[in-house]
């Protein structure tokens, strides 16, 4: 898996967390977040779906790097199964990002950032869907609080 970030390019998850690591070592007294999310979008002219995972580490009050990870989807999905896709690909990465982080000795908690809410047709799957990220150990954020899936991987899920 090669993930993308704007100013450091193509990087392995690895290096994604060597990037955190000297992120985190610029600001020792600031506050952090790590956020995980994930969007998709259909693409009908291709007749194929597009998600995007983002890992966000932010600054709080100071800004924030982010790294992007897409992978197409061959066929177009339904809402229901596609943000169950979206929420089980943003867990894996959690996870493998967690996992990748300890080696590093960072333990910062995860948010995993889901792109439902209570306006919509995703509402329906919010007890679900946030029962089973909490289940898996993170901390769920939903609209309109869940910038990492609505705004940061939603902007890259498009082109």
């Amino acid at each position: 898996m090669k993930f993308m970030s704007p100013t450091k390019g193509s990087m392995t998850i690895n290096e994604v967390a060597v990037d955190i690591r000297q992120y985190l070592d610029e600001g020792t007294s600031d506050r952090f977040r790590l956020i995980v999310g994930s969007d998709s979008q259909p693409h009908l002219a291709h007749q194929s779906t597009l998600f995007v995972t983002a890992i966000v580490i932010h600054r709080v009050g100071k800004g924030a790097r982010f790294y992007i990870l897409k992978r197409p989807y061959k066929h177009p999905i339904r809402l229901r199964q596609r943000i169950f896709m979206e929420a089980s690909m943003a867990l894996e990465i959690a996870h493998e990002l967690e996992q990748v982080l300890e080696q590093q000795e960072i333990r910062l908690p995860i948010e995993v950032h889901l792109d439902i809410g209570e306006d919509g047709e995703t509402k329906t799957l919010i007890k679900e869907l946030v029962g089973w990220v909490t289940q898996s150990g993170y901390m769920t954020k939903i609209k309109p609080e869940s910038f990492g899936a609505s705004k940061v991987a939603d902007r890259y899920s498009k082109s």
